[in-house]
């Protein structure tokens, strides 16, 4: 069993996903105008705690990831060949909408900026399965994702057991969760390739920084939103300083300023 050259070509590892944080922080919006190379810089004071640049940044991460693992959850409904491959992809796209709630509230609580499409190397990602077929897809598929979100997960630990943040650690819990799920399911599929997937988590690529980042919205450009399905089984977690209203629906405070 072996990847598409076109998917080993885009496949990016452990390494890649620790960018540099000016990579994902959109410095110039957030009146950032120096970003320290270990993340541990307080940008801003918030009721929930100290944020820094790689609460920020890890904030960011997990918006573009569902940016593209979600449509690629609808391309694998599509396209799947297997049981196994249809079943993995209902997984993305009810985690990852779930995610996405937490994240867009999350940006509004902590006035961080996340962007609305995903980097050029995630856009890879799907533009190789949308063009696989058969057996590819469902091969290139589960060993892509696989690889993502093995190379992900460490993030996820460092950000847990760091963080100073409560909204930040509740984020951390349920992506946790969700991504553990999702290397489940990708398992689960048989097709895994362990000996290429490890050998691409942990031998970090040469590649460029835009590469890697997630262009910023437009300006005026509408939130993308990632849309959860009508079966969803996943139910995002009350996030900390969030208020029910009367109707019951959660309303999230105001913002700190972000400097």
């Amino acid at each position: 069993m072996a990847f598409s050259r076109n998917a080993t070509g885009t496949l990016f590892v452990g390494g890649a996903l620790n960018l540099t944080l000016a990579a994902l922080a959109y410095p110039s919006m957030l009146g950032v105008n120096t970003v320290s190379s270990s993340g541990t810089r307080v940008i801003a004071q918030t009721q929930w705690g100290p944020l820094t640049e790689s609460d920020r940044d890890f904030v960011v991460k997990v918006r573009a990831a569902g940016l593209w693992e979600y449509p690629v959850g609808q391309l694998g409904l599509q396209k799947g060949q297997s049981a196994a491959v249809k079943t993995a992809s209902k997984h993305l796209i009810d985690g990852h909408a779930a995610l996405d709630i937490s994240c867009r509230k999350i940006a509004t609580m902590l006035n961080i900026t996340i962007p609305n499409l995903p980097s050029p190397q995630q856009q890879g990602f799907v533009n190789t399965l949308k063009a696989d077929s058969g057996k590819q897809f469902d091969t290139d598929f589960a060993n892509i994702l696989r690889v993502t979100h093995g190379s992900i997960f460490n993030t996820i630990a460092k950000i847990r057991s760091t963080t100073r943040n409560t909204v930040v650690r509740t984020l951390a819990d349920q992506a946790n969760a969700t991504v553990l799920d999702h290397i489940t399911v990708m398992e689960n599929t048989g097709l895994v390739n362990f000996d290429q997937v490890l050998f691409q988590e942990t031998t970090p690529p040469k590649l460029p920084a835009k590469d890697l980042t997630p262009p910023p919205p437009a300006a005026g450009q509408p939130e993308v939103v990632l849309t959860p399905p009508v079966d969803t089984t996943t139910q995002p977690p009350v996030l900390p300083g969030e208020s029910t209203s009367g109707n019951g629906t959660a309303q999230s405070p105001s913002a700190p300023t972000v400097g």
